[in-house]
């Protein structure tokens, strides 16, 4: 017979509602925060580019339109906020686009902004509270940073469960905050939110499918569900994570308890990794790589005898995928496509991983030629808190025995030691992604908004998402 005593809440859920409730962000990370904040809004836009995406928005029932509902960005759709944070979240995610931090787990923190921006819409248009950007920036920084230390040690992959659980998690937290939520309010929305458990199995082979470009979004919604629920004093579960045989650690870990590297605070999202192509984060130096070797092979596609690769066990781990790739989603988490591609093309935009540009036989070809083994050190240097890198290096050998020199990239362009080679890829990426979905006036009136920090920073919310919606 089990005791029925509730012990304290676990330390893991106190340590985060005491951090959003107490916190100080630096300026710094906001800084930093309103580039992520334009980039992931980039990222949202250009997904509405793909019907695959476009059918998962709108409302439930056709047609309704909700008074003082959340505005999704570059639609005309005015729906509740659980349904606007999971139609945005998708499109934040399609194209695996949006920013990353690198970790013991992988995760896009950035995800994050699908509720955090469209719960704070739907609060400022009814009137209930009025968030300015500056608050949104807050927000987000405290999400990436919740999401960004647990991963940080604690690879969630080896225990089968998708990233999205901590995007969730973050999440609850945040948006219980948001909704003036107490500390015990926070708690219980982060003890239900790890009751989410979801299957990583439709990341990888053989069962990659449009589902990983959805999950965090899922995961969106039902974290504003929590936090709704929360404020009217939904109950929490106090060992959720420690209790013994149906908690988390006992179910999922072996009973060994997270590990953690540092406090949270406003580390994460200055460290974050943005992406310039639309592939898997771990292959983002490969693409360089290809890139720089394209001259020297677009010539010599029909003669190369050998393709390698060398990697870090993170990309190992997900994008080393031989035989048939069935979808986009399959193509896009796939070092030697990407690669493949990169080398006969010098680009890798988002339309290339349809079906249409895939049938190339030259890709498939190169493919099968791709050798992928793993650098020890790069693996090493993946998790090294002084660096975080994400290496590949790429080498071609054609049939004659000559060879290309090897091309390494430790740093992908979009990482924080680069980040001054990153801003200008990112305005072009902002401004293009405007410029497909709205005139020349109202993509100026964007751009001069969020030129303008102090400007931009004492926004309110609405009107902020207003200038997202087609005119």
């Amino acid at each position: 017979m089990a005791a029925n005593e509730r012990p304290p809440f676990d330390r893991e859920l106190t340590d985060i509602a005491d951090y959003v409730m107490n916190f100080k962000v630096g300026r710094a990370a906001i800084d930093a925060a309103r580039l992520c904040l334009t980039d992931t809004m980039a990222c949202a836009l250009d997904a509405l580019d793909f019907p695959d995406c476009t059918k998962l928005i709108g409302p439930v029932v056709p047609g309704t339109v909700v008074p003082h509902g959340s505005r999704v960005p570059g639609t005309k759709y005015e729906l509740d906020p659980v349904t606007a944070t999971f139609g945005f979240g998708a499109m934040i995610r399609w194209l695996d686009m949006n920013d990353t931090f690198t970790a013991a787990q992988g995760s896009h923190p950035s995800d994050n902004l699908a509720g955090i921006l469209m719960l704070a819409d739907h609060l400022t248009r009814s009137g209930t509270k009025k968030f300015t950007i500056a608050d949104v920036l807050e927000a987000l920084v405290m999400a990436y940073e919740i999401q960004g230390c647990i991963a940080i040690e604690n690879d969630f992959k080896e225990i089968a469960i998708d990233h999205p659980l901590l995007t969730g998690v973050a999440s609850s937290a945040v948006l219980t905050r948001m909704l003036g939520g107490t500390h015990a309010q926070v708690v219980n929305a982060v003890s239900n939110a790890w009751v989410e458990s979801p299957l990583c199995a439709i990341r990888h082979a053989p069962n990659t499918g449009w589902r990983k470009s959805w999950a965090a979004a899922n995961a969106m919604q039902q974290a504003l569900r929590i936090a709704l629920m929360s404020v009217k004093d939904e109950m929490g579960y106090p060992s959720i994570l420690t209790a013994p045989k149906y908690g988390f650690y006992a179910a999922h870990t072996g009973g060994k308890p997270f590990k953690f590297q540092r406090p949270y605070g406003d580390y994460v999202l200055p460290h974050s990794m943005f992406k310039f192509v639309a592939a898997g984060m771990h292959s983002q130096s490969s693409v360089e790589c290809a890139f720089k070797l394209h001259p020297l092979v677009k010539d010599r596609i029909d003669d190369i005898a050998r393709i390698e690769i060398n990697s870090q066990a993170a990309l190992m781990g997900i994008m080393y995928k031989t035989g048939p790739l069935h979808n986009p989603a399959d193509r896009d988490h796939c070092v030697q496509y990407i690669v493949a591609v990169g080398l006969i093309h010098g680009e890798l935009k988002p339309q290339d991983f349809e079906d249409d540009f895939a049938a190339d036989p030259r890709i498939d070809r190169l493919r099968d030629l791709t050798v992928v083994t793993e650098n020890p050190q790069y693996s090493r240097d993946f998790v090294d808190p002084a660096k975080r890198s994400s290496a590949n290096a790429v080498q071609v050998f054609f049939k004659d025995g000559t060879s290309t020199p090897k091309i390494e990239i430790e740093y992908p362009i979009g990482h924080q030691r680069r980040r001054a080679e990153v801003m200008p890829v990112l305005k072009q990426k902002f401004e293009s992604s405007l410029k497909r979905r709205f005139d020349a006036a109202q993509v100026a009136r964007i751009q001069a908004l969020c030129a303008d920090a102090a400007k931009l920073d004492a926004t309110p919310v609405d009107r902020f998402v207003d200038a997202f919606v087609p005119q």
